[in-house]
Protein backbone atom coordinates (compact mmCIF):
# COMPACT_ATOMS: atom_id res chain seq x y z
CA UNK A 1 0.00 0.00 0.00
CA UNK A 2 1.22 3.16 -0.73
CA UNK A 3 2.12 5.77 1.99
CA UNK A 4 -1.12 8.09 0.45
CA UNK A 5 -3.29 5.57 0.36
CA UNK A 6 -1.93 4.54 4.08
CA UNK A 7 -2.09 8.12 5.03
CA UNK A 8 -6.19 8.61 3.67
CA UNK A 9 -6.70 5.14 5.33
CA UNK A 10 -5.87 6.24 8.66
CA UNK A 11 -7.26 9.41 8.40
CA UNK A 12 -10.78 7.57 7.75
CA UNK A 13 -10.47 5.28 10.40
CA UNK A 14 -10.17 7.78 12.95
CA UNK A 15 -13.40 9.41 11.96
CA UNK A 16 -14.90 6.21 12.07
CA UNK A 17 -15.59 5.99 8.15
CA UNK A 18 -13.83 2.59 7.60
CA UNK A 19 -14.72 -0.29 9.66
CA UNK A 20 -11.66 -2.90 8.32
CA UNK A 21 -12.88 -6.45 8.75
CA UNK A 22 -10.23 -9.69 9.11
CA UNK A 23 -11.16 -12.45 7.25
CA UNK A 24 -12.20 -14.42 10.73
CA UNK A 25 -14.67 -11.54 10.76
CA UNK A 26 -15.90 -11.15 7.47
CA UNK A 27 -16.75 -15.09 7.26
CA UNK A 28 -17.48 -15.51 11.22
CA UNK A 29 -15.71 -18.52 11.24
CA UNK A 30 -16.30 -20.08 7.97
CA UNK A 31 -19.53 -17.75 7.15
CA UNK A 32 -19.71 -15.08 4.84
CA UNK A 33 -21.18 -11.37 6.31
CA UNK A 34 -24.13 -12.15 3.47
CA UNK A 35 -22.19 -11.12 -0.01
CA UNK A 36 -24.27 -12.92 -2.55
CA UNK A 37 -23.68 -13.31 -6.63
CA UNK A 38 -25.24 -10.00 -6.99
CA UNK A 39 -22.91 -8.55 -4.50
CA UNK A 40 -19.52 -10.04 -6.30
CA UNK A 41 -21.26 -8.63 -9.93
CA UNK A 42 -21.65 -5.48 -9.07
CA UNK A 43 -18.75 -5.30 -7.93
CA UNK A 44 -17.22 -5.41 -10.97
CA UNK A 45 -18.57 -2.15 -12.51
CA UNK A 46 -16.85 -0.40 -9.11
CA UNK A 47 -13.73 1.56 -8.76
CA UNK A 48 -11.21 2.24 -5.98
CA UNK A 49 -11.53 6.13 -4.65
CA UNK A 50 -8.66 8.18 -4.10
CA UNK A 51 -9.04 10.21 -1.06
CA UNK A 52 -6.21 12.00 -1.14
CA UNK A 53 -7.67 15.38 -1.77
CA UNK A 54 -10.50 14.99 0.50
CA UNK A 55 -8.47 14.40 3.77
CA UNK A 56 -6.61 17.94 3.02
CA UNK A 57 -9.96 19.81 3.16
CA UNK A 58 -9.68 21.19 7.09
CA UNK A 59 -13.09 20.90 7.73
CA UNK A 60 -14.32 17.53 9.34
CA UNK A 61 -17.71 17.82 8.53
CA UNK A 62 -17.23 18.67 5.03
CA UNK A 63 -14.61 15.79 5.08
CA UNK A 64 -16.98 12.97 6.10
CA UNK A 65 -19.22 14.76 3.41
CA UNK A 66 -16.71 14.83 0.34
CA UNK A 67 -15.25 11.20 1.27
CA UNK A 68 -19.17 9.73 1.22
CA UNK A 69 -20.18 11.78 -2.06
CA UNK A 70 -16.80 10.23 -3.76
CA UNK A 71 -17.84 6.67 -2.27
CA UNK A 72 -21.54 6.47 -3.24
CA UNK A 73 -21.17 8.60 -6.01
CA UNK A 74 -18.27 8.35 -7.73
CA UNK A 75 -17.42 5.17 -6.73
CA UNK A 76 -19.31 3.64 -9.86
CA UNK A 77 -18.12 2.96 -13.53
CA UNK A 78 -21.49 4.39 -14.18
CA UNK A 79 -21.22 7.53 -12.35
CA UNK A 80 -21.83 9.39 -16.16
CA UNK A 81 -25.37 8.32 -15.79
CA UNK A 82 -25.87 9.96 -12.62
CA UNK A 83 -26.33 13.23 -14.84
CA UNK A 84 -29.72 11.81 -16.06
CA UNK A 85 -31.90 12.27 -12.86
CA UNK A 86 -31.57 15.57 -12.31
CA UNK A 87 -32.01 16.50 -16.37
CA UNK A 88 -35.21 13.88 -15.70
CA UNK A 89 -36.48 15.89 -12.99
CA UNK A 90 -36.03 19.24 -15.35
CA UNK A 91 -37.65 17.59 -18.32
CA UNK A 92 -40.69 16.44 -15.93
CA UNK A 93 -41.19 20.17 -14.27
CA UNK A 94 -40.48 22.13 -17.77
CA UNK A 95 -42.48 19.41 -19.46
CA UNK A 96 -39.98 18.84 -21.98
CA UNK A 97 -41.94 15.70 -23.33
CA UNK A 98 -43.36 12.64 -22.01
CA UNK A 99 -40.82 10.58 -24.41
CA UNK A 100 -38.13 12.42 -22.46
CA UNK A 101 -39.06 11.96 -19.11
CA UNK A 102 -39.56 8.49 -19.71
CA UNK A 103 -35.96 8.20 -21.49
CA UNK A 104 -34.06 10.27 -18.72
CA UNK A 105 -35.71 8.36 -15.66
CA UNK A 106 -34.55 4.78 -17.59
CA UNK A 107 -31.12 5.69 -17.53
CA UNK A 108 -31.19 7.36 -14.26
CA UNK A 109 -31.94 4.06 -13.05
CA UNK A 110 -29.49 2.13 -14.32
CA UNK A 111 -26.95 3.65 -12.14
CA UNK A 112 -28.80 3.86 -8.85
CA UNK A 113 -29.59 -0.12 -9.29
CA UNK A 114 -26.48 -0.97 -8.47
CA UNK A 115 -25.66 1.83 -6.08
CA UNK A 116 -28.25 -0.22 -3.90
CA UNK A 117 -26.76 -3.15 -4.16
CA UNK A 118 -23.47 -1.51 -3.26
CA UNK A 119 -25.25 0.12 0.26
CA UNK A 120 -26.74 -2.64 0.99
CA UNK A 121 -22.91 -4.72 1.10
CA UNK A 122 -21.68 -1.94 3.43
CA UNK A 123 -24.49 -2.20 5.95
CA UNK A 124 -23.85 -6.19 6.00
CA UNK A 125 -20.39 -5.53 7.34
CA UNK A 126 -21.97 -4.02 10.26
CA UNK A 127 -25.10 -6.11 10.77
CA UNK A 128 -23.96 -9.74 9.68
CA UNK A 129 -24.69 -12.64 7.60
CA UNK A 130 -28.02 -13.18 8.15
CA UNK A 131 -29.57 -9.56 8.31
CA UNK A 132 -27.21 -8.89 5.46
CA UNK A 133 -28.43 -11.70 3.40
CA UNK A 134 -31.92 -10.76 4.15
CA UNK A 135 -31.10 -7.36 3.07
CA UNK A 136 -29.90 -8.72 -0.53
CA UNK A 137 -33.25 -11.07 -0.65
CA UNK A 138 -35.69 -7.91 -0.05
CA UNK A 139 -33.66 -5.01 -2.10
CA UNK A 140 -31.95 -7.09 -4.67
CA UNK A 141 -34.70 -6.19 -7.20
CA UNK A 142 -35.73 -2.76 -5.80
CA UNK A 143 -35.96 -1.08 -9.14
CA UNK A 144 -38.92 -3.24 -10.22
CA UNK A 145 -41.03 -3.38 -7.11
CA UNK A 146 -40.96 0.09 -6.46
CA UNK A 147 -42.11 0.84 -10.29
CA UNK A 148 -44.92 -2.08 -10.03
CA UNK A 149 -46.01 -0.25 -6.49
CA UNK A 150 -45.98 2.70 -8.60
CA UNK A 151 -47.78 1.38 -12.03
CA UNK A 152 -50.49 -0.32 -8.85
CA UNK A 153 -50.93 2.95 -7.37
CA UNK A 154 -51.99 4.19 -10.77
CA UNK A 155 -54.24 1.07 -12.22
CA UNK A 156 -51.84 0.18 -14.16
CA UNK A 157 -51.68 -3.76 -13.37
CA UNK A 158 -50.98 -4.42 -17.51
CA UNK A 159 -47.55 -2.49 -17.05
CA UNK A 160 -47.02 -4.33 -13.69
CA UNK A 161 -47.48 -7.54 -15.23
CA UNK A 162 -45.43 -7.09 -18.48
CA UNK A 163 -42.22 -5.59 -16.60
CA UNK A 164 -42.10 -8.19 -14.33
CA UNK A 165 -42.72 -10.88 -16.68
CA UNK A 166 -39.68 -9.05 -18.74
CA UNK A 167 -37.72 -9.26 -15.61
CA UNK A 168 -38.07 -13.09 -15.48
CA UNK A 169 -37.21 -13.58 -19.30
CA UNK A 170 -34.80 -10.82 -19.28
CA UNK A 171 -32.27 -12.80 -16.37
CA UNK A 172 -33.63 -16.24 -17.66
CA UNK A 173 -32.86 -15.91 -21.33
CA UNK A 174 -31.35 -12.48 -21.93
CA UNK A 175 -28.21 -12.43 -19.12
CA UNK A 176 -27.66 -16.09 -18.94
CA UNK A 177 -27.22 -16.89 -22.22
CA UNK A 178 -25.42 -13.83 -22.99
CA UNK A 179 -22.63 -14.84 -20.44
CA UNK A 180 -22.55 -18.40 -21.75
CA UNK A 181 -22.14 -17.43 -25.05
CA UNK A 182 -19.61 -14.50 -24.21
CA UNK A 183 -18.02 -17.15 -21.42
CA UNK A 184 -17.82 -19.91 -24.30
CA UNK A 185 -16.06 -17.43 -26.75
CA UNK A 186 -13.61 -16.65 -24.54
CA UNK A 187 -13.11 -19.44 -22.84
CA UNK A 188 -13.31 -22.03 -26.07
CA UNK A 189 -9.97 -23.88 -24.91
CA UNK A 190 -11.23 -24.54 -21.68
CA UNK A 191 -14.14 -26.62 -20.72
CA UNK A 192 -16.45 -24.11 -18.76
CA UNK A 193 -18.34 -26.12 -15.43
CA UNK A 194 -20.57 -24.61 -12.67
CA UNK A 195 -21.88 -26.05 -9.51
CA UNK A 196 -25.64 -27.27 -10.28
CA UNK A 197 -26.56 -27.48 -7.08
CA UNK A 198 -27.86 -23.50 -6.89
CA UNK A 199 -29.14 -24.15 -10.11
CA UNK A 200 -31.37 -27.20 -9.64
CA UNK A 201 -32.76 -25.37 -6.64
CA UNK A 202 -33.48 -22.46 -8.36
CA UNK A 203 -34.76 -24.58 -11.17
CA UNK A 204 -37.36 -25.95 -9.13
CA UNK A 205 -38.41 -22.92 -7.17
CA UNK A 206 -39.09 -21.18 -10.75
CA UNK A 207 -41.14 -24.32 -11.80
CA UNK A 208 -43.47 -24.07 -9.01
CA UNK A 209 -43.70 -20.56 -10.11
CA UNK A 210 -44.61 -21.36 -13.57
CA UNK A 211 -47.21 -24.20 -12.06
CA UNK A 212 -49.01 -21.01 -10.07
CA UNK A 213 -49.41 -18.97 -13.24
CA UNK A 214 -50.68 -22.21 -15.44
CA UNK A 215 -52.99 -22.59 -13.10
CA UNK A 216 -55.61 -19.49 -13.34
CA UNK A 217 -55.20 -19.27 -17.09
CA UNK A 218 -56.27 -23.18 -17.30
CA UNK A 219 -58.91 -21.99 -14.66
CA UNK A 220 -60.30 -19.19 -16.83
CA UNK A 221 -59.77 -21.91 -20.18
CA UNK A 222 -62.54 -24.69 -17.96
CA UNK A 223 -64.59 -22.12 -17.19
CA UNK A 224 -65.92 -21.59 -20.53
CA UNK A 225 -69.70 -22.15 -19.57
CA UNK A 226 -69.74 -20.28 -16.79
CA UNK A 227 -70.56 -16.49 -16.74
CA UNK A 228 -67.23 -14.12 -17.00
CA UNK A 229 -67.63 -12.52 -13.29
CA UNK A 230 -67.80 -16.06 -11.58
CA UNK A 231 -64.72 -17.39 -13.65
CA UNK A 232 -62.70 -13.67 -13.29
CA UNK A 233 -63.32 -13.80 -9.43
CA UNK A 234 -62.19 -17.73 -8.85
CA UNK A 235 -59.91 -16.82 -10.74
CA UNK A 236 -58.29 -13.91 -8.38
CA UNK A 237 -59.21 -15.77 -5.35
CA UNK A 238 -56.86 -19.00 -6.80
CA UNK A 239 -54.31 -16.27 -7.63
CA UNK A 240 -54.00 -15.12 -4.24
CA UNK A 241 -54.14 -18.54 -2.51
CA UNK A 242 -51.68 -19.53 -4.76
CA UNK A 243 -49.34 -16.01 -4.08
CA UNK A 244 -49.19 -17.21 -0.30
CA UNK A 245 -47.71 -20.56 -1.24
CA UNK A 246 -45.15 -18.72 -3.35
CA UNK A 247 -44.49 -16.53 -0.40
CA UNK A 248 -44.01 -19.25 1.88
CA UNK A 249 -41.75 -21.24 -0.59
CA UNK A 250 -39.83 -18.34 -0.91
CA UNK A 251 -39.01 -18.08 3.09
CA UNK A 252 -38.00 -21.88 2.98
CA UNK A 253 -35.57 -20.70 0.43
CA UNK A 254 -34.08 -17.94 2.45
CA UNK A 255 -34.04 -20.29 5.21
CA UNK A 256 -32.41 -22.50 2.51
CA UNK A 257 -29.65 -19.71 1.06
CA UNK A 258 -29.18 -18.24 4.44
CA UNK A 259 -29.30 -20.96 7.21
CA UNK A 260 -29.18 -24.49 5.89
CA UNK A 261 -27.42 -25.17 3.17
CA UNK A 262 -25.35 -21.80 3.15
CA UNK A 263 -22.28 -22.96 1.71
CA UNK A 264 -23.97 -23.81 -1.41
CA UNK A 265 -24.32 -19.95 -2.07
CA UNK A 266 -21.02 -19.25 -0.25
CA UNK A 267 -18.60 -21.17 -2.49
CA UNK A 268 -19.17 -19.14 -5.23
CA UNK A 269 -17.83 -16.00 -3.64
CA UNK A 270 -15.56 -17.08 -1.40
CA UNK A 271 -13.31 -18.28 -4.19
CA UNK A 272 -13.07 -14.58 -5.24
CA UNK A 273 -11.92 -13.12 -2.38
CA UNK A 274 -8.35 -12.44 -3.26
CA UNK A 275 -9.94 -10.93 -6.54
CA UNK A 276 -9.24 -7.42 -6.71
CA UNK A 277 -13.09 -6.88 -7.17
CA UNK A 278 -14.22 -7.98 -4.25
CA UNK A 279 -14.53 -5.61 -1.34
CA UNK A 280 -12.31 -6.42 1.61
CA UNK A 281 -13.45 -3.60 3.87
CA UNK A 282 -16.59 -1.22 4.57
CA UNK A 283 -16.02 1.90 3.74
CA UNK A 284 -19.16 4.00 4.66
CA UNK A 285 -20.06 3.75 8.58
CA UNK A 286 -23.62 2.24 9.21
CA UNK A 287 -25.70 5.26 9.58
CA UNK A 288 -24.36 6.91 6.25
CA UNK A 289 -24.62 3.19 4.15
CA UNK A 290 -28.06 3.52 5.90
CA UNK A 291 -28.79 7.41 5.17
CA UNK A 292 -27.64 7.12 1.57
CA UNK A 293 -29.54 3.79 1.06
CA UNK A 294 -32.84 5.66 2.11
CA UNK A 295 -32.13 9.11 -0.39
CA UNK A 296 -31.38 6.50 -3.20
CA UNK A 297 -34.34 4.55 -2.52
CA UNK A 298 -36.58 7.83 -2.69
CA UNK A 299 -34.82 8.65 -5.96
CA UNK A 300 -35.89 5.64 -7.49
CA UNK A 301 -38.96 5.55 -6.22
CA UNK A 302 -39.46 9.39 -8.09
CA UNK A 303 -38.14 8.13 -11.63
CA UNK A 304 -40.14 4.83 -10.85
CA UNK A 305 -43.15 7.75 -10.79
CA UNK A 306 -41.72 9.14 -14.19
CA UNK A 307 -41.41 5.91 -15.83
CA UNK A 308 -45.13 4.45 -15.36
CA UNK A 309 -46.81 8.17 -15.36
CA UNK A 310 -44.98 8.63 -18.85
CA UNK A 311 -45.11 4.87 -20.66
CA UNK A 312 -48.14 5.12 -22.24
CA UNK A 313 -46.81 8.51 -24.35
CA UNK A 314 -43.68 7.44 -24.95
CA UNK A 315 -44.89 4.38 -26.49
CA UNK A 316 -47.41 6.69 -28.87
CA UNK A 317 -44.56 8.79 -29.22
CA UNK A 318 -42.10 6.22 -30.01
CA UNK A 319 -44.32 3.81 -32.16
CA UNK A 320 -43.74 0.95 -30.24
CA UNK A 321 -46.40 -1.22 -27.85
CA UNK A 322 -46.57 -0.49 -23.90
CA UNK A 323 -45.98 -4.33 -24.13
CA UNK A 324 -42.66 -3.94 -25.73
CA UNK A 325 -41.31 -1.42 -23.73
CA UNK A 326 -42.54 -2.98 -20.66
CA UNK A 327 -41.28 -6.29 -21.26
CA UNK A 328 -38.08 -5.54 -23.11
CA UNK A 329 -36.71 -1.94 -22.66
CA UNK A 330 -37.66 -1.72 -18.68
CA UNK A 331 -35.75 -4.83 -17.40
CA UNK A 332 -32.33 -4.46 -20.14
CA UNK A 333 -32.21 -0.70 -18.95
CA UNK A 334 -33.07 -1.19 -15.25
CA UNK A 335 -30.73 -3.68 -14.37
CA UNK A 336 -28.00 -3.15 -16.97
CA UNK A 337 -25.23 -2.97 -14.06
CA UNK A 338 -26.39 -6.13 -12.69
CA UNK A 339 -26.06 -7.93 -16.07
CA UNK A 340 -22.95 -6.26 -17.16
CA UNK A 341 -21.62 -7.72 -14.55
CA UNK A 342 -22.33 -11.09 -15.06
CA UNK A 343 -21.36 -10.97 -18.16
CA UNK A 344 -17.73 -10.27 -17.19
CA UNK A 345 -17.64 -12.84 -14.71
CA UNK A 346 -18.26 -15.30 -17.05
CA UNK A 347 -15.26 -14.26 -19.45
CA UNK A 348 -13.44 -14.80 -16.57
CA UNK A 349 -14.59 -18.19 -15.88
CA UNK A 350 -16.46 -17.96 -12.92
CA UNK A 351 -19.98 -18.83 -14.39
CA UNK A 352 -21.05 -19.96 -11.00
CA UNK A 353 -21.31 -16.07 -10.32
CA UNK A 354 -23.42 -15.53 -13.21
CA UNK A 355 -25.73 -18.30 -12.82
CA UNK A 356 -26.38 -16.37 -9.14
CA UNK A 357 -27.29 -13.67 -10.56
CA UNK A 358 -29.52 -14.68 -13.29
CA UNK A 359 -31.21 -18.06 -11.32
CA UNK A 360 -31.16 -15.84 -8.29
CA UNK A 361 -32.91 -12.49 -9.52
CA UNK A 362 -35.34 -14.64 -11.37
CA UNK A 363 -36.24 -16.03 -8.93
CA UNK A 364 -36.51 -13.83 -6.86
CA UNK A 365 -38.65 -11.89 -9.04
CA UNK A 366 -41.06 -14.99 -9.95
CA UNK A 367 -41.16 -15.95 -6.04
CA UNK A 368 -41.32 -12.55 -4.30
CA UNK A 369 -41.88 -9.58 -6.01
CA UNK A 370 -44.42 -11.07 -8.61
CA UNK A 371 -47.21 -12.50 -5.11
CA UNK A 372 -45.72 -9.59 -3.02
CA UNK A 373 -47.72 -7.42 -5.99
CA UNK A 374 -50.66 -9.50 -5.96
CA UNK A 375 -50.77 -9.15 -2.05
CA UNK A 376 -50.40 -5.50 -2.47
CA UNK A 377 -53.04 -4.90 -4.99
CA UNK A 378 -55.65 -6.98 -2.56
CA UNK A 379 -54.85 -4.42 -0.04
CA UNK A 380 -55.39 -1.27 -2.14
CA UNK A 381 -58.21 -2.87 -3.46
CA UNK A 382 -56.55 -3.63 -7.28
CA UNK A 383 -57.82 -6.63 -8.48
CA UNK A 384 -54.70 -8.20 -10.14
CA UNK A 385 -54.19 -11.46 -10.48
CA UNK A 386 -51.43 -14.60 -12.04
CA UNK A 387 -53.40 -15.14 -15.30
CA UNK A 388 -50.73 -13.45 -17.78
CA UNK A 389 -52.69 -14.49 -20.72
CA UNK A 390 -51.66 -17.46 -22.71
CA UNK A 391 -49.07 -15.45 -24.91
CA UNK A 392 -47.15 -14.41 -21.62
CA UNK A 393 -47.43 -17.39 -19.79
CA UNK A 394 -46.68 -19.60 -22.74
CA UNK A 395 -43.25 -17.52 -23.46
CA UNK A 396 -42.92 -17.72 -19.59
CA UNK A 397 -42.92 -21.36 -19.53
CA UNK A 398 -40.73 -21.93 -22.44
CA UNK A 399 -38.11 -19.52 -21.08
CA UNK A 400 -38.14 -21.70 -17.86
CA UNK A 401 -38.09 -25.19 -19.59
CA UNK A 402 -35.27 -24.42 -22.00
CA UNK A 403 -33.05 -22.53 -19.11
CA UNK A 404 -34.11 -26.16 -17.28
CA UNK A 405 -32.43 -27.89 -19.99
CA UNK A 406 -29.59 -26.14 -20.78
CA UNK A 407 -28.04 -26.36 -17.24
CA UNK A 408 -29.33 -29.90 -16.75
CA UNK A 409 -25.55 -31.10 -17.33
CA UNK A 410 -22.86 -28.37 -15.23
CA UNK A 411 -21.03 -27.59 -18.19
CA UNK A 412 -21.17 -24.88 -20.61
CA UNK A 413 -20.24 -24.27 -24.20
CA UNK A 414 -21.19 -21.25 -26.69
CA UNK A 415 -23.96 -22.95 -28.54
CA UNK A 416 -26.07 -23.22 -25.40
CA UNK A 417 -26.14 -19.38 -24.78
CA UNK A 418 -26.50 -18.59 -28.62
CA UNK A 419 -29.75 -21.03 -28.38
CA UNK A 420 -30.98 -18.45 -25.20
CA UNK A 421 -30.02 -15.50 -27.13
CA UNK A 422 -31.78 -16.61 -30.09
CA UNK A 423 -35.13 -17.59 -28.34
CA UNK A 424 -34.98 -14.09 -25.95
CA UNK A 425 -34.89 -12.34 -29.49
CA UNK A 426 -37.37 -14.29 -30.98
CA UNK A 427 -40.31 -13.89 -27.71
CA UNK A 428 -39.06 -9.65 -28.14
CA UNK A 429 -39.84 -9.86 -32.00
CA UNK A 430 -43.38 -11.35 -30.80
CA UNK A 431 -43.86 -8.60 -28.27
CA UNK A 432 -42.74 -6.13 -31.00
CA UNK A 433 -45.42 -7.05 -33.11
CA UNK A 434 -48.31 -7.35 -30.00
CA UNK A 435 -50.23 -4.06 -29.87
CA UNK A 436 -52.65 -5.20 -27.33
CA UNK A 437 -55.40 -2.54 -25.91
CA UNK A 438 -55.03 -1.37 -22.78
CA UNK A 439 -58.77 -0.86 -21.36
CA UNK A 440 -59.26 -4.07 -20.18
CA UNK A 441 -60.64 -4.00 -16.39
CA UNK A 442 -57.19 -6.38 -15.36
CA UNK A 443 -55.02 -5.01 -17.63
CA UNK A 444 -53.84 -7.90 -19.91
CA UNK A 445 -56.25 -10.53 -20.27
CA UNK A 446 -58.39 -10.10 -23.56
CA UNK A 447 -61.34 -12.22 -24.33
CA UNK A 448 -60.46 -15.36 -25.98
CA UNK A 449 -60.67 -15.81 -29.81
CA UNK A 450 -63.80 -17.62 -29.87
CA UNK A 451 -65.75 -15.10 -28.22
CA UNK A 452 -64.30 -12.54 -30.28
CA UNK A 453 -65.16 -14.10 -33.10
CA UNK A 454 -68.63 -14.23 -32.57
CA UNK A 455 -69.16 -11.08 -31.50
CA UNK A 456 -67.99 -10.22 -35.01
Amino acid sequence: MSSSALAAETWLLENGNIKPLSKEMRHGHGRSYGRTAHNVSSSSLRKKSDLTLVRKVPCAVIRDVLANVQEVIFGTKLFVLFIAIPFAILAHNKNFGSSWVFGLSLLGLTPLAERVSFLTEQIAFFTGPTVGGLLNATCGNATELIIAIFALIQHKVDVVKYSLLGSILSNLLLVLGTSLFCGGIANLNKEQKYDRKQADVNSLLLLLGLLCHVLPLMFRYAGVGESAAITAEATLQLSRVSCIVMLIAYIGYLVFQLWTHRQFFDSQTEENEDDDLVEEEAVLGFWSAFAWLVGMTLIIALLSEYVVGTIESASDSWGISVSFISVILLPIVGNAAEHAGAVIFAFKNKLDISLGVALGSATQIAMFVVPLCVIVAWIVGVRMDLDFNLLETGSLALAIIVTAFTLQDGTSHYIKGLVLLLCYIVIGACFFVTNKPQTQPNGVNLVSSTEGIARV
